[in-house]
């Protein structure tokens, strides 16, 4: 494996990303969050739900399926009672579980499950690993969150913010006490604190630019990244950044068919400029031939058997231009290659999506 820069900036693909076929979007929009067992698997992300159903048996429109369906690009098992997201499974085998909560304005509280809760403009979907084992099987992770961040900061100023969980002592649906913890290590850039037994921890914001400010804790699902602008002057710039980056895969266009001589190698491509900047370029690949189909995996640098429909991101690069180095050209199969952006404010951009054929 490689990974290279390249120069230069597709803008007429990048644009293109940016047009919505009329109707397809028409129900709230919501986020998702999804944290798994040793991590953050998915920041929050922005998704407008459609009127038409997810893709799981005899669940509605407007659910927390239908968010989880958009948000992981359908990177999951699919569920009602789901097992597996973002590739990480969990069913019970220690206690071992996916868990929905809802923030609706109010704060966490548990969901009564992802094919059952309507959701509204504004709402926040997290699925998190909790763990209930016996004899009780009540939960015992639960959600962290930031409270008192400002918008804007002058450079060198000090924030307290507070940290707290939102408890849950059933798992009984609409369960959610908030309680400030400590022990919980608050990340602002280059800074970090330790909350007090009042859970509030103070902070030296030195670094410029958007940054996240994130929680966590051993023992709890970490918080949400919140942004906080740090400037020479405490009203410049104005806003924290809410605008996505685009990604785009250049030399390959949907529809084309390679002899296998001449299959891609080299994959490359672009992101647009971002004003927090990049944080990640990710890219899918999968390939079917027949009834059989393969991933491929960043980390062992090859590709893997996998259920078709089952794919997997990886990281490329964190620069606007990127090319990741394939360990051979593509084996005859059908092909689809997807790339999305996240920036450092963890707005992530939308998926393109290419399918192409090796002869």
């Amino acid at each position: 494996m490689q990974i290279r820069s390249r120069a230069g900036l597709a803008a007429g693909v990048l644009a293109a990303l940016l047009l919505t076929p009329p109707n397809a979007l028409a129900g709230p929009t919501v986020t998702v969050r999804v944290e798994g067992a040793a991590g953050t698997l998915l920041e929050r992300t922005r998704v407008t739900l459609p009127d038409t159903p997810p893709p799981v048996a005899s669940c509605p429109a407007h659910t927390p399926a239908a968010a989880i369906d958009i948000a992981t690009g359908g990177n999951w098992d699919r569920q009602a009672f789901t097992q597996t997201i973002l590739g990480e499974t969990h069913k019970f085998d220690d206690s071992d579980y996916w868990a929905e909560w809802l923030d609706r304005g109010g704060g966490y509280k548990r969901g009564g499950g992802i094919c059952t809760d309507v959701l509204k403009a504004g709402d926040e979907v997290v699925m998190l690993v909790d763990r209930s084992p016996a004899p009780s099987f009540a939960p015992t992770v639960f959600p962290l969150a930031v409270e008192g961040l400002p918008a804007q900061v002058r450079v060198g100023s000090a924030i307290t913010v507070t940290v707290v969980e939102y408890r849950s002592a059933t798992g009984n649906t609409g369960e959610g006490d908030r309680t400030p913890v400590a022990g919980a290590t608050v990340g602002a850039g280059s800074a970090s604190a330790t909350t007090g037994a009042d859970g509030r921890a103070t902070l030296t914001l030195a670094q410029r630019g958007a940054i996240a400010v994130k929680a966590t804790r051993a023992g709890n699902a970490a918080s949400g990244a919140e942004t906080v602008i740090v400037g020479d002057v405490a009203g410049s710039p104005a806003r924290p950044d809410t605008t996505a980056p685009l990604a785009a895969i250049d030399g390959i266009r949907s529809g084309r068919r390679f002899a296998r001589r001449r299959a891609p190698r080299e994959l490359h491509g672009t992101a647009s400029a971002d004003a927090s900047g990049l944080w990640a370029v990710k890219i899918r690949l999968t390939r079917r031939l027949g009834s059989t189909c393969w991933y491929f995996s960043g980390t062992r640098e090859r590709f893997l058997e996998r259920t078709c429909g089952k794919r997997y991101a990886f990281k490329v690069s964190d620069q606007p231009s990127w090319s990741y180095l394939l360990p051979a050209r593509l084996p005859r199969g059908r092909y689809v290659l997807d790339t999305y952006a996240i920036d450092n404010a963890f707005n992530r951009g939308p998926t393109q999506t290419v399918r192409f054929r090796v002869r």
